[in-house]
């Protein structure tokens, strides 16, 4: 049994000014990756204005993919070595976040093609501040990075481990979130609350992380069912995601999320909307002790309210026959994601949480 943190994280308002002495001693250049929404909130001037201050040099890659592809990886990767950058910034969600790492990994390791992302090998990477503006991935606190492969239709996580060295959290940055937002990346926050609770792979400390997580949770769903957000809501947000991080990293993710690639690749829902839809239906094939904990640490009486939830957060799925099929042939393929399932898998379990979800 272990825990390793190694990210330091300042979770408070203000704070990337605030420990701006700190995370700009990082280098002498930023290659800063992030999406046009970065400047809306706040962000991205946050940052530019620390750096300023400091005077840190840094460019500026503002066009970040939904779902940030090996291609985009690679484009950007040679836009830092052109600016000769020393130290990677990451702005926004679980996109821009990702990337950063994979950007930082293979900035280091310039004499390497686009295939090393999926290699076994040195994972060392430039330096790496994370800014999250979205309340799901928990990218700042994980080593994990996921990109789309075009080639096979899907996504996946690289198999580097690239931990950040600050993670700068603050629920001020989603003020200006649209509630749809909010509601998608906080129901992805749930799904790592969940799966990495359910799951071989946890831990004492691991489970303390996600049972906590899970409580901050049950506090912010009435924000989430209204039209009510108040800063006290999304600091919990903010908060529960960066917790929801730290479980994964540990556990890992198990079915939803390996079902959620193919919704999100072939159907273009976005990934927190994805992952939701299987939640019901992967803690009812649980043990009924651990279904209970689950349901009553974030405020669902049983299954069927749980569903409702889901269903009246999301809406229902919408999906073809055939395409059930191909997602769950996929999902029986892949091993990653059925190992750390405390339950016998089969066919006939996935469908149900489809079943559940539509």
């Amino acid at each position: 049994m272990k825990f390793h943190m190694p990210v330091k994280v300042y979770c408070e308002h203000n704070c990337v000014k605030t420990y701006s002495d700190e995370w700009t001693s990082l280098g002498h250049k930023a290659l800063i990756v992030t999406g046009r929404s970065s400047a809306k909130n706040g962000a991205l001037a946050d940052v530019t204005d620390s750096l300023d201050a400091h005077h840190i040099s840094y460019c500026i890659f503002d066009r970040t993919e939904e779902n940030p592809s090996i291609e985009m990886v690679m484009q950007v990767r040679d836009m830092g070595i052109r600016e000769n950058v020393d130290f990677v910034i990451g702005i926004g969600g679980g996109s821009p976040m990702d990337a950063a790492k994979a950007i930082a990994l293979m900035i280091y390791h310039k004499d390497r093609d686009a295939d090393y992302l999926y290699q076994q090998g040195d994972s060392t990477a430039l330096p790496i501040v994370e800014v999250p503006t979205t309340c799901g991935t928990g990218s700042e606190v994980t080593p994990i990075s996921v990109l789309t492969i075009h080639a096979k239709r899907t996504k996946s996580s690289i198999p580097h481990r690239i931990f950040p060295q600050y993670a700068l959290v603050d629920g001020k940055y989603l003020a200006s979130a649209p509630k749809k937002i909010l509601v998608n990346t906080s129901v992805d926050s749930l799904g790592h609350l969940i799966e990495s609770y359910i799951n071989l792979g946890a831990s004492p400390f691991s489970r303390m992380i996600s049972e906590y997580g899970m409580a901050l949770w049950k506090d912010v769903k009435p924000a989430l069912l209204s039209d009510h957000v108040t800063d006290e809501d999304r600091d919990r947000m903010m908060l529960t995601s960066t917790l929801a991080g730290m479980a994964i990293t540990h556990a890992g993710t198990t079915l939803p999320h390996g079902l959620s690639y193919f919704l999100t690749y072939e159907m273009h829902i976005p990934h927190g909307q994805a992952v939701g839809y299987f939640q019901p239906g992967y803690v009812a094939a649980a043990a009924p002790k651990t279904q209970a904990k689950v349901l009553e640490l974030i405020g669902c009486k049983d299954i069927a309210e749980f569903t409702n939830l889901i269903h009246t957060l999301l809406g229902p799925l919408e999906i073809a026959p055939d395409m059930v099929d191909t997602a769950i042939k996929g999902i029986m393929a892949n091993e990653r994601k059925l190992k750390p399932v405390p339950y016998e898998v089969t066919e006939d379990t996935l469908r149900k949480f489809f079943e559940m979800a539509m």
